[in-house]
């Protein structure tokens, strides 16, 4: 359990990629599968709940992506790239094993030498969890401020998923099920400047935060390079469902039981974006109101750890989450990883 009195949620930024890509257009290409297996052409809309999702250019690197969405966060905050005190890069997407990914943003950003910088890499929960080891930072008094960014590239991931599931004529109905989710991935970035609150804070702040981990799930979705030029996703997307579900039912326990935190105390959720069925069965067995469930999925699809953050950023500009809120984060990411933080946005005075 996590508690926090002195973490800002300064303000958020993003971008998003210049390419549309269709559900309708991702089947067209899938034509020749569909045809031999005999699939109902609008499964992929009507399973997942997306109609579109976004795509960078091609040769666009999880780093360039990141430092786009920095820049607009300096821009949006006004605040000096030279005051920065430490960059976190939280993308399931990475430029290279090494250096840190991190390296190259801090790099384009014009970040001082003083910054410190690293990765952290937990599937689609990285973003939130480079938001709690920056407020452990902020808290504790080590740095007064820093950038969390993210930056997802699917479009290897998508390409050789399609390039797969059209080629090799061996696949059944039931072969296809492990490479569904793969179809669901988009692209984008998103940053997030934090510092110290200060004694009348006009922003949100983080206060509270669970989290649960039920390892013993880790087999269900699996991303790897197979050869150059090819990554390929395997998830038994329907195992993962249930068993993401109850780890987050766990994990909902413990942040509910914080007084001020119960279902009836929030205005509003953001949630990783899955799918439709994810997120009804979600909601239905915390027993929250998913009417407060703030949503992005059928425009930007699944776009890993930027996910939850730029649906709670594009909800602060359409004031769906504005002061007088609490709004909860609720992550969910394969491992079989959960972690929920909540936010206040106190009214002004």
């Amino acid at each position: 359990m996590m508690m926090y009195t002195q973490v800002c949620l300064d303000t958020f930024g993003y971008e998003l990629p210049p390419r549309v890509l269709t559900s309708e257009e991702i089947e067209n290409r899938l034509a020749p599968l569909y045809d031999r297996l005999k699939l109902p052409v609008g499964r992929l809309e009507l399973m997942s709940g997306i109609r579109e999702r976004r795509l960078w250019l091609d040769g666009t690197r999880p780093s360039e992506a990141a430092t786009l969405a920095g820049r607009d966060v300096l821009r949006r905050a006004d605040v000096d790239p030279a005051e920065i005190e430490c960059l976190i890069f939280t993308s399931v997407s990475r430029d290279m094993m090494e250096p840190a990914t991190a390296s190259f943003v801090h790099n384009r950003l014009g970040l001082p030498t003083t910054c410190l910088i690293f990765d952290i890499s937990n599937a689609c929960l990285g973003f939130l969890d480079g938001m709690v080891m920056l407020a452990n930072m902020i808290e504790l008094g080590q740095v007064k401020n820093g950038l969390v960014v993210s930056g997802e590239t699917a479009e290897e991931l998508l390409e050789s998923t399609l390039r797969t599931l059209v080629v090799d004529q061996t696949l059944t109905r039931k072969a296809i099920k492990p490479a569904f989710a793969s179809l669901t991935i988009g692209s984008g970035s998103i940053g997030l400047y934090m510092r110290k609150a200060q004694a009348e804070e006009t922003r949100p702040l983080l206060r509270h935060g669970a989290w649960r981990a039920n390892t013993v799930h880790s087999d269900l979705c699996h991303g790897n390079q197979a050869g150059s030029n090819t990554t390929l996703m395997e998830t038994d997307s329907e195992e993962l469902l249930h068993r993401g579900v109850e780890t987050a039912e766990l994990t909902w326990q413990g942040f509910s039981a914080t007084p001020g935190w119960a279902a009836g105390d929030i205005d509003a959720f953001f949630c990783h974006q899955v799918g439709t069925a994810h997120a009804r069965l979600l909601f239905e067995r915390l027993g929250l109101d998913i009417g407060k469930n703030f949503e992005t999925l059928g425009s930007l699809g699944n776009v890993g750890s930027v996910s939850a953050p730029i649906t709670l950023a594009m909800a602060m500009e359409e004031d769906v989450f504005r002061p007088g809120h609490k709004g909860a984060l609720l992550g969910i990411g394969s491992g079989i990883n959960c972690l929920m933080l909540g936010i206040e946005w106190e009214a002004r005075r």
